[in-house]
């Protein structure tokens, strides 16, 4: 089997050398090239042809960014898969790394071994069935994989409804049989876990569904599953969401 070619990009020199030499221990990697001008990025793409690129989005002269429009071109002759690898953790920046073709976006502090699965699952996928920043991994706990999950369709994490949609997939995660009693069951269950009533749970959950649906992430939900589920006009019942988004990462499991 060849080896996964992968570049790094991060002004942090001690960050890189960390890199490094971890990924440079992997079996199934060959570490191509590290930089750490954001403007060398296209060019070092171009001259290494790496599967992957694991990069930052602060970085001199041309950040993250903009190396992912130029990379995303429809006539740049390379186009590897791309981690992004920051210390940016505002939803708006994780969503426009995505639209720009951006796999997966990871926030520091990270852990390496899951940096290191990631690559590898990433490297794997056939680029025609690739649903970018969206996909759950086998390296992350069902917490993270939500997380990734909603972030890319564009709820925010801020606010309540995030929290208790999330822990409603978990449980019907948990026993797929509660999304059939949401209302006397799920909601006063999420309800006790958060100190608050059913009724609250309830808006709250509608309330983060419709700013995603405002938001127009529409499109992301239909590249997760590769063809067309909601139109704006047929936004989900709290219901049809916390099912779609279990039987996502259900799927996903088994497979």
């Amino acid at each position: 089997m060849d080896k996964i070619r992968v570049m790094l990009a991060d002004d942090n020199r001690s960050l890189l050398k960390l890199l490094s030499d971890f990924l440079g221990r992997q079996p199934d990697i060959e570490l191509v090239g590290a930089v750490s001008d954001g403007m060398e990025i296209p060019e070092k793409v171009i001259e290494w042809t790496p599967d992957l690129l694991v990069m930052d989005i602060i970085m001199p002269r041309q950040d993250g960014f903009m190396a992912l429009e130029k990379l995303g071109q429809p006539d740049f002759p390379v186009k590897p898969r791309v981690i992004v690898l920051t210390g940016l953790a505002r939803d708006d920046f994780i969503m426009r790394a995505i639209r720009l073709g951006a796999s997966y976006y990871m926030v520091k502090p990270f852990d390496m071994r899951l940096l290191y699965a990631r690559i590898v699952e990433i490297a794997g996928e056939r680029p025609e069935a690739a649903e970018p920043g969206a996909e759950p991994s086998e390296g992350e706990s069902v917490d993270e994989q939500i997380t990734n999950l909603f972030l890319a369709l564009g709820i925010p994490a801020h606010i309540k409804g995030y929290q208790y949609l999330r822990e409603a997939v978990r449980m019907v995660l948990e026993n797929h049989d509660v999304i059939n009693r949401i209302t006397k069951e799920l909601y006063p269950a999420v309800a006790r876990r958060f100190d608050t009533s059913a009724s609250k749970v309830e808006r709250a959950m509608r309330h983060a569904i419709g700013v995603a649906w405002t938001r127009g992430r529409l499109e992301t939900v239909n590249q997760m599953y590769g063809y067309k589920v909601f139109r704006r006009e047929d936004k989900p019942t709290n219901g049809e969401f916390i099912a779609l988004v279990s039987d996502k990462i259900a799927v996903r499991k088994t497979a």
